[in-house]
């Protein structure tokens, strides 16, 4: 395969005036693809402003295409993104084709959770040109009942960027509301700032949890946020910390970054309890069944925390053991107003953000990355896109 051919498979623009897909050029011989490239390269060239982006079109279709940046709305300022993280709403947008009623109607583009640097001074934040910033992708109204209530991520009227139809980071430059902007600490990596946002959703949720002193855990589901839940309970003092996990590879990072104990099932915690279960339990999987393990993790009179979004975005609960139980029970969404928190937990060393970052890609291997985590491929836990680097540094 030529450089050329290896190239224009790559592109499949979303622009109405260019109809040619991946499926188009299959088959088609190296003169003409050549000869399509060109043409792209052309418009290119007469639209400078053109950049790229994976594209979700629909449920596993994810696509490298050319991206036109639309012009900046006032109250907003563009970002070069210098890191985005895949996160796991992002791959049930992949596997399922949307979440609840938010659904792919037309091709958009991912990415929530990104750090990027400024191309403008921002004075009113004592910002230079050039800054690395993190962004809190949900803009809520700020006027609504739930809103002045102090919850945000409940807000009926929210933009989130990098859910349907808004398009989110993982493309090369970005229009953000400058409110939304948030500054961190000038040693802050693109991958510090990244996980911020992950982290912030691990900390609302222990706040909801709100864990008691030398109080034991159970802790359902080790992907990133439950890795970044682990990390978090261990600041505020609570006793055992017992994980389960099907992967043997997240088990055995949740045993390094502090787990007193990591299962395969909720079986496993049920043996260690000698079937009591345990007064909190928090859910952080993308299975149906993770609410029934997480009733069934819990002694009676626990609380429950449920986190994670169930693939199928549907639950298996058992009634029965759930009344009998007598649980309290909270869904977690989102996140409130928790940045600087996230970021004095990170600066501080408290919480390693890092060690929960398995695999890099550049831009236009945003698709196999897609590809890999909805296999759950042995070794995935938290993927970053960088759109702007070559070569990322790789594990």
């Amino acid at each position: 395969m030529s450089v050329a051919d290896g190239y224009i498979a790559l592109v499949t623009p979303y622009n109405e005036g260019c109809a040619h897909s991946v499926s188009a050029l299959t088959g088609t011989n190296v003169n003409s693809k050549i000869h399509l490239l060109r043409e792209y390269l052309a418009e290119s060239e007469r639209h400078p402003e053109m950049s790229h982006a994976v594209f979700l079109h629909a449920a596993g279709d994810a696509r490298v295409a050319p991206f036109n940046l639309r012009e900046g709305a006032p109250g907003e300022t563009l970002i070069d993104v210098a890191a985005v993280g895949l996160c796991g709403s992002d791959l049930h947008y992949y596997k399922d084709g949307g979440i609840g009623s938010a659904v792919i109607a037309a091709p958009f583009v991912p990415g929530h959770e990104f750090s990027g640097w400024l191309t403008e001074d921002l004075p009113a934040l004592g910002l230079a040109r050039g800054s690395l910033v993190a962004v809190d992708p949900n803009q809520a109204c700020g006027h609504c009942e739930h809103c002045r209530e102090g919850h945000p991520n409940l807000c009926p009227e929210v933009v989130f960027i990098g859910a349907p139809p808004n398009d989110g980071a993982m493309t090369e430059r970005i229009w953000v509301p400058t409110s939304q902007i948030v500054p961190v600490p000038q040693h802050f990596t693109p991958s510090d700032a990244v996980m911020l946002e992950p982290l912030g959703v691990a900390i609302h949720a222990v706040d909801l949890a709100k864990p008691r002193l030398l109080e034991r855990v159970a802790l359902l589901g080790c992907g990133p946020i439950g890795l970044l839940i682990l990390q978090v309970l261990r600041t505020v003092g609570v006793g055992e910390i017992l994980v389960c996990d099907p992967q043997p590879h997240r088990r055995a990072l949740a045993l390094k970054l502090g787990a007193s104990k990591a299962g395969e099932s909720v079986a496993d915690i049920a043996k260690w309890t000698d079937g009591e279960g345990l007064p909190l339990v928090i859910e952080a999987t993308n299975a149906p069944e993770g609410f029934r393990d997480a009733i069934r993790a819990a002694r009676i009179g626990g609380r429950v925390v449920l986190v994670g979004i169930p693939d199928g975005d549907s639950y298996v609960v058992p009634a029965a053991e759930t009344r009998r139980r007598g649980l309290t029970i909270k869904f977690s969404r989102r996140m409130g107003h928790v940045y600087p928190r996230a970021i004095e937990l990170v600066a501080l060393g408290k919480v390693d953000v890092e060690a929960v970052v398995s695999h890099r890609f550049r831009l236009d291997e945003g698709p196999e990355a897609f590809r890999r985590h909805a296999a759950n491929e042995a070794g995935m836990v938290k993927s970053l896109i960088y759109p702007g680097d070559p070569a990322p540094r790789r594990r």
